[in-house]
């Protein structure tokens, strides 16, 4: 049996060694014919599918509930029915995702200061958020009142226009 020299398995890996266990299943129980084997082989070409990034019935992600999609059948065929391929599929993902090393302190530092660089950019979006809205609301006030001062204007010139044409007799002086 040839095996790759400490290579780590990638999804093209995962997606054959679910196909081998699907098709040991079936033939292990022995009824290729039954809707066990049914299920089984739609749950490892589902399982293939996703694990490749190929996806036909569902978004792809890697969880039990969009293999179960994948597969066209039920959650609880998975989670009740068929756990070893439930904890098979588990397994896989978790092989093909890289478990991440510990940061060093350089690099937390780093982080800690982009989430403080965050915070307070946040905090300054939301001051002037407020500030815009204060200064709408303003604006807002501001405008109905040039309204109300454009009609008295308006009303004003039109009584100092009747006026004009009556003689304004307070200005004339008396004789004595």
């Amino acid at each position: 049996m040839n095996t790759p020299a400490a290579a780590a398995p990638g999804p093209r890996d995962g997606a054959a060694l679910a196909e081998l266990v699907g098709e040991a299943l079936t033939h292990a129980q022995g009824h290729a014919d039954t809707e066990d084997a049914a299920e089984i082989r739609a749950i490892t070409d589902a399982m293939v599918r996703l694990l490749i990034g190929a996806p036909l019935h569902s978004d792809g992600k890697l969880t039990i509930v969009f293999l179960a999609t994948e597969a066209g059948l039920r959650r609880n065929k998975l989670t009740h029915k068929h756990t070893g391929l439930k904890d098979l599929f588990y397994g896989l993902v978790k092989a093909r995702t890289p478990v991440p090393e510990a940061l060093p302190d350089s690099a937390r530092a780093r982080a800690a200061k982009q989430q403080q660089d965050l915070a307070r950019v946040r905090a300054e979006r939301d001051d002037l958020r407020g500030q815009a809205q204060l200064l709408a609301r303003i604006v807002h006030v501001l405008e109905i009142e040039n309204s109300k001062l454009k009609e008295t204007n308006a009303a004003l010139e039109q009584q100092v226009a009747t006026h004009a044409s009556v003689p304004d007799l307070t200005s004339r002086r008396r004789r004595p």
